[in-house]
């Protein structure tokens, strides 16, 4: 094995220092042009006195800056690269304490508090936060989830020796010393106790005595001691309401010190007195004295500098008809006898002859059919398609070339993998309540007999987290999988793992061959047993390992590496020898016995489909996507795929009339952030279309399940709309989803770049867990390749030109947003950052809530048609039940809707480039881009401005607007009929009545209609 990732990813660190001071350098001396951003607010900064009551420390949008008590011209002190938070001064007031992210995961540091170089106190594979100094500056404590969940944790300064204080299974945090240093209070989600608790640390031994002082329910953070130790301040999220909250030490009554009118953060409040406090709130800094009703404002600046750079950007042939070779290819699997390769492409199963270069069809039609696993004799496929209306398991004979249904449930199936004596099938049941998400273990008898249509199926394992393909032991006893094993439950992330079920459910648990290291993405990568049951195949940072293990699993063994070079989806021949692999784009065969790697070269191709003759669209009303207003009666004359003119309607003109004199035309809408999966199935792409959207933008996916859909799509293989892809979602050492790709090296972040040029993306996306010197140079890198990236952060990210960033809410590696509040406000610093940037936002508003308000208030909205056609009632209403569940457990969620409406109003005053996407299938596709629509509007944008997010601006950010988002000579046509007056009222968008994508018209009801 090669050494652990930690090393690597300090020198990405440190190499991220050096080009944020070279940057800065380059800047100065070339003259590069910049924008002054003055930030006199802040989202979600928490702040620190200084002992001698003079200066405040904020972390203002991830970096610590100094400024006067009495206001003034912040001073940073940190880079703005390592997302430094929570700053706690030392009571000498020479240094300040605080949580960073340099090295990709949180560790206490500490600065000189006028600056200087950062000091590393904490090291290792777990996060470490919340630093507070003890009064006589020999200690801090932390919380960590050092011990296998959020516990709090002493490090004397002096040596660094670490002192664990907790131990209960619940999570603990937000440690704070009392004045007199005798006692810690901190916040506990014990499940059987929750709230505020003060702990008595015993100086002779590790043991303490706690005791809880406030029980409590509602969200807990940032404890504060008065400094006559009388009481205890915080922060409370309850309802709708984030206020500031003080608990008597004694007798533990409870006050409420805000209104709901206050956003207070959730961080400690310093004391200038024992009467006198300072805390965060509604952007501002406050200082607030004990029985008033009033708080005074600290006023700040902070000074940001932003370069405005320009790269050229990809571009695009959108009439290029000549073949290009099929990449989308999906779940390749060598034959037991090494013989045959099958695969799915283009929407289906296709075989390939050792030896020979062109594969041989399978299937052909409409319908998908995907993820074929060869029986052990090697004479039939198992795989999965939508011929009957939805993913069901079938068996294809090879002998026969006979089909049949093995399996059919009411919900997507996917995954099949045969038992090694050919008796069973195991395979996955999908949640379609949970997108992207959990899906239910079964196996399946696989009987011969002609009567016997309906086999056994037995559930294994409920509720798995988009879990990887199964794979069987020899024996048959146990599958073994990739499943996500979370570092605690405070923050959902961890490490991809191996686990094992076994099939008496006696002996399930997980194993690794990398302790602390994420396996590849959760789908076709492994693990993957060998048919004699003695090794264990897995793909990890991109290569291909194998470790000998035990008959359950039980690893053994030192691992081996096997390709060095980007690999997936790996399947073993029948003799364990050998291994299929593919490698970015091309096949590959390699043997263990002396690591020959064999190439299997293809020649499958596929061409854009392109319609040829004039159609000739007679418009009432025409909206182009550039203008405010309507143009009235002409004609839109298209040749073949591309527009040709606009012009007064004619009679009489030439070419396949469409009369839509009493119809409105707008743009073919852009879906900005959607994610898709092959196990929807054919359905999808006519989905999309039947709600007027000709273009999704997907940042994040399995590139070749991707891929598949582009070509399909593109090829005309199946309807659907244009794509825009990247592969998986590029995160650090912690990961969430199954299709994030946990990125430990430079080496293997650069197989994957390369992989992105390679497979064509259209953008890059780096998830929550990327320090930023990494993302910088991902930024780079695919600027010099004309690819935009985006990401869920907008500072500094926008200082070195990451182009766009997902959701204004949406998930943070901090257990906040630095773009929106727990009351859903963003404040000036993210409102002016964005707009001034330049930087695009996709604000999801329909997922932050907007989808379920709409509902709440209009349950017509489940009647569309469209909706209709695609989602079974039982769908919506564990659709609306979990809204409303979701509702109870998250204060705010529905109430605070209008604040975040408010927000991207404000984005949108402020110049800020905003478009429409939605997080589907979190929120139902399709409709969910309409609600976006309707919350745009809702929050005081005309049908105009929103409008105009889907197309133009879409269009724009992707970086295709010579040719999409508006209606003009030369462009592609791409358009949309619809009944009624969008411009005055969004929700006539929804009344799609055809569809016209490249040039290719569809009527609605050929689209709601299954092939």
């Amino acid at each position: 094995m090669k050494p652990m990732r930690l090393p690597t990813v300090l020198r990405v660190a440190r190499s991220g220092l050096i080009l944020f001071f070279l940057q800065i350098h380059q800047i100065r001396a070339s003259g590069i042009d910049s924008i002054r951003v003055t930030v006199t607010e802040g989202t979600n900064m928490a702040a620190d006195l200084s002992p001698d009551k003079t200066k405040l420390v904020i972390d203002l949008q991830g970096t610590l800056w100094v400024l006067p008590i009495t206001g003034g011209v912040a001073k940073p002190i940190t880079d703005n690269l390592g997302d430094c938070r929570q700053p706690s001064w030392s009571p000498d007031g020479s240094q300040i304490a605080f949580h960073a992210f340099w090295d990709g995961r949180y560790h206490i540091w500490t600065v000189p508090a006028i600056g200087g170089k950062p000091k590393q106190l904490t090291s290792g594979l777990q996060d470490d936060r919340e630093p507070y100094w003890s009064p006589d500056g020999k200690h801090i404590v932390f919380s960590s989830d050092r011990s296998g969940n959020y516990d709090i944790w002493q490090l004397a300064v002096a040596d660094g020796k670490l002192t664990q204080l907790t131990t209960d299974s619940g999570n603990d945090f937000n440690p704070a010393f009392s004045a007199d240093g005798k006692q810690v209070a901190f916040v506990s989600d014990r499940t059987d106790a929750p709230g505020v608790y003060v702990l008595t640390p015993d100086a002779a031994s590790p043991n303490t005595t706690e005791k809880l002082i406030s029980p409590s329910t509602a969200k807990l953070a940032g404890p504060s001691w008065q400094p006559t130790g009388s009481h205890l301040y915080y922060n409370a999220l309850t309802k709708s309401q984030s206020g500031l909250e003080a608990v008597s030490i004694t007798d533990g009554k409870t006050q409420m010190l805000t209104d709901a009118t206050e956003d207070v953060f959730p961080f400690r409040a310093s004391w200038l007195s024992p009467t006198e406090y300072v805390f965060t709130s509604s952007g501002l800094l406050k200082r607030r004295k004990i029985g008033s009703a009033t708080a005074q404002t600290i006023p700040f600046q902070a000074i940001i500098s932003l370069p405005r750079t320009t790269y050229k950007r990809k571009t695009y042939d959108f009439d290029s008809q000549t073949a290009q070779a099929v990449k989308g290819i999906k779940g390749a699997a060598i034959s037991p006898d090494g013989q045959q390769i099958a695969f799915a492409a283009l929407g289906d199963l296709w075989l390939l002859a050792k030896g020979t270069k062109r594969p041989e069809r399978l299937t052909q039609g409409p319908t998908m059919e995907l993820e074929p696993s060869w029986s052990p004799d090697g004479t039939k496929l198992a795989y999965v398609s939508d011929r009957n209306g939805n993913m069901d398991v079938w068996i294809r004979d090879l002998k026969t070339g006979q089909d049949r249904i093995l399996v059919n449930m009411a919900d997507d199936l996917h995954y099949p993998i045969w038992s090694p004596d050919g008796s069973k099938i195991a395979f996955y049941q999908s949640d379609p309540r949970n997108a992207w998400g959990r899906s239910t273990l079964y196996t399946a008898d696989v009987t011969y007999t002609a009567d016997v249509t309906v086999p056994k199926t037995q559930k294994l394992h409920e509720s798995v987290f988009v879990p990887s393909q199964a794979s069987w032991s020899a024996n048959g006893k146990t599958i073994a999988l990739s499943a996500l094993h979370p570092y605690s439950s405070r923050y959902r992330e961890g490490v991809s793992e191996v686990l094992l079920l076994s099939l008496d459910g006696k002996n399930d648990r997980y194993v690794t061959p990398a302790p602390g290291h994420s396996l590849a993405t959760r789908g076709q990568n492994g693990p993957v047993w060998s048919p004699d049951g003695t090794k264990m195949a897995y793909v990890l940072d991109g290569l291909l390992y194998v470790t000998d293990v035990k008959a359950d699993g039980s690893i053994v063994g030192t691992p081996r590496q096997l390709t060095s070079e980007q690999t997936d989806t790996p399947t073993w021949t029948g003799d364990s020898k050998s291994l299929l692999f593919l490698a970015t784009d091309v096949l590959k065969q390699v043997y263990l016995a002396d690591g020959h790697v064999e190439t299997h070269p293809m020649e499958l191709t596929w061409q854009s489909s392109q319609p040829t003759g004039v159609v000739v669209v007679h418009a009432g009303r025409l909206f182009d996507g550039k203008a405010n207003t309507y143009r009235n009666n002409v004609d839109i004359l298209i040749d073949g795929h591309r527009i040709k003119a606009i012009e007064p309607h004619k009679t009489g003109r030439a070419g396949k009339l469409i009369d839509a004199s009493t119809k409105t035309i707008i743009p073919g809408l852009f879906e900005m952030h959607t994610h898709q999966h092959s196990m929807v199935g054919e359905k999808i792409g006519r989905l999309w279309l039947s709600f007027g959207i000709t273009s999704v933008r997907e940042p994040g996916a399995d590139p070749y399940d991707a891929l598949e859909r582009k070509e399909s799509w593109a090829s005309g293989t199946r309807p659907g709309p244009r794509q825009f892809f990247t592969g998986g979602l590029t995160d650090g050492t912690r990961i969430y989803y199954g299709a994030a790709t946990s990125i430990n090296s430079d080496e293997q972040l650069d197989r994957e770049l390369n992989r992105s040029v390679k497979l064509g993306y259209d953008l890059i996306k780096t998830y929550v867990r990327m320090p930023d010197a990494m993302q910088q140079r991902i930024t780079a890198f695919a600027h010099a390749n004309g690819m935009p990236v985006s990401s869920h952060e907008i500072f500094p990210a926008m200082r070195y030109d990451v182009d766009a960033v997902e959701h204004i809410g949406g998930t943070s590696r901090r257990g906040y947003s630095p773009k929106i509040t727990a009351m859903n406000r963003s404040y000036q610093d993210v409102i002016q950052l964005l707009a001034k940037s330049g930087m695009n936002i996709t604000p999801t508003a329909s997922l932050q809530g907007g989808f379920s308000v709409l509902g709440t208030k209009n349950p017509s909205l489940y009647n569309n048609r469209q909706y209709k056609a695609f989602y079974s009632e039982e769908y919506s209403n564990a659709l609306q039940a979990s809204a409303a569940q979701y509702a109870k457990i998250s204060p705010g969620y529905l109430t605070n809707f209008g604040n975040l409406q408010k927000g991207v109003k404000a984005l949108i005053d402020a110049g800020a480039h905003v478009t429409t996407g939605t997080d589907s299938p979190f929120v139902p596709y399709g409709l969910s881009l309409h609600t976006e629509l309707q919350s745009f509007v809702g929050a005081g944008l005309t049908p105009y401005q929103a409008l105009r997010s889907a197309t133009l601006w879409a269009a724009e950010t992707v970086g295709v607007s010579k040719d999409l988002g508006s209606i003009e000579p030369g462009k592609l046509a791409d358009l949309v009929i619809v009944n009624g007056d969008p411009l005055s009222n969004i929700t006539d968008a929804l009344n799609v009545e055809q569809v016209i994508k490249n040039g290719e018209v569809f009527l609605i009801d050929q689209l709601l209609t299954r092939p």
